[in-house]
């Protein structure tokens, strides 16, 4: 019994291994690299399928010629010979419309010319059944306008088959014959019919997944969720949310010594070190200009502790920063938080982002820039929902621009009985 099933088991596995590799075959036939990935998709598809039927119809053939029917064993034989030429020109010229119509074409007409030349749809073991993958392939890699003609092409073939099946002569098949051909042509194509689905919805779902996971790293949950249900304006007012906004000291003349891929690759660095940060706290990263990182608390998910796990964050950032090197090069930043009410939203069609507007943004972005070097610099407002749980040292009052004077703190820790 376990001899059994390992064999069985090798068969399948072996078979999966055969299937793999005719998509992979196929999927370099006739490839451009300015494919698109649904045309690159269509092309893998109509080139398995078209090859992966080349053993049945020569198979097809061989046993109409050994019963004695070679009329009808010269109608898969056409298929067998033309596939191979048809294909090899579509690698050359790469022209997926004509390589796809005319393989489309033979799938409906051929198993239609083989039932006639058999005398119809029983002495035929419902051959015409064959004809089915046309429209099926034709949903899977046409537009659905183009599949609706060769609908309407396989049903008309059907009208007139059942109108001329009184004309036809049979072949004068063995019954038993007959009877197992009903088996084979069934079943094979319904076998083909889903492992096509299954491999095209399997696709689809692996690049829908893909494409739901780049909108998400681009936009919160709630806000690309909402997208894709109605396309509307996204726009929402926080009344408690906390802002930071961290930059690279004496980024400027540093950038001037630096190759532009050695500039990239250590912003890079620093910037996958605060998302990880940023994840772990469960905030949300709004976006980089330059060498500045903004994130948000509270926002677009209200939370009580906005300020406070802000903060955190900006202590984690802080001695991740002082722990470390970020390509080669020990860095410094200015951090600064504000918080306050807020205007949250997604401007733009094409490369949208999802942004924050308002006062409390404005000041965040001052206590940054008129912040020192390693400081987490704050404003009344934070102090005021953060001051019980984090010792914080008063700075006096600093001019800002476009507002009158502000007392400002600095972060220095967390307070032992908070810790």
């Amino acid at each position: 019994m376990e001899q059994h099933l390992a064999a069985s088991a090798l068969r399948q596995g072996w078979a999966a291994g055969v299937v793999r590799s005719l998509l992979v075959w196929a999927g370099n036939v006739g490839a451009d690299p300015a494919d698109s990935t649904d045309t690159a998709l269509q092309k893998r598809l109509m080139v398995a399928l078209s090859v992966g039927l080349l053993p049945l119809t020569l198979l097809w053939s061989v046993i109409y010629l050994v019963a004695g029917v070679p009329l009808s064993a010269a109608i898969p034989a056409l298929y067998t010979a033309v596939t191979p030429v048809n294909t090899l020109l579509f690698s050359w010229t790469r022209n997926l419309r004509f390589y796809r119509f005319t393989q489309l074409l033979m799938y409906l007409v051929l198993p239609w010319l083989l039932m006639m030349s058999l005398g119809g749809f029983r002495e035929s073991s419902v051959v015409v059944i064959w004809a089915a993958l046309c429209p099926l392939a034709s949903l899977l890699i046409e537009e659905l306008r183009d599949t609706l003609l060769w609908i309407l092409g396989f049903v008309a073939l059907l009208a007139v088959s059942a109108i001329l099946q009184p004309y036809l002569t049979p072949a004068g098949l063995p019954e038993a014959f007959v009877n197992w051909f009903f088996v084979l042509n069934v079943g094979a194509v319904i076998t083909i019919a889903f492992v096509l689905l299954y491999y095209f919805v399997g696709q689809r779902n692996f690049f829908q997944e893909r494409s739901e996971m780049l909108l998400h790293n681009i936009l919160p949950r709630e806000i690309s969720e909402a997208l894709k249900a109605e396309h509307k304006t996204i726009a929402a007012q926080h009344d408690a949310a906390s802002i930071l906004f961290a930059d690279v000291v004496g980024f400027t003349p540093m950038a001037a010594t630096m190759t532009p891929l050695a500039l990239v690759e250590l912003l890079n660095e620093v910037f996958l070190c605060f998302d990880g940060l940023v994840e772990k706290h469960g905030l949300e990263k709004i976006k980089t200009i330059g060498d500045c990182y903004m994130v948000a608390s509270g926002v677009p998910r209200a939370r009580h502790d906005h300020a406070r796990v802000l903060v955190q964050l900006a202590m984690d950032m802080r001695e991740a920063v002082a722990e470390r090197t970020f390509g080669g090069q020990k860095l410094a930043f200015r951090i600064g938080i504000n918080s306050g009410p807020v205007v949250a939203g997604v401007i733009g069609r094409k490369k949208f982002i999802y942004d924050l507007w308002g006062e409390a943004v404005n000041l965040a972005s001052r206590m940054e820039s008129h912040g020192q070097a390693g400081t987490i610099q704050i404003t009344r407002r934070t102090y005021q929902l953060v001051g019980s749980d984090y010792l914080c040292e008063a700075k006096g009052t600093i001019d800002v621009k476009g507002a009158d004077r502000m007392e400002v703190w600095h972060v220095i820790g967390r307070k032992p009985a908070a810790a």
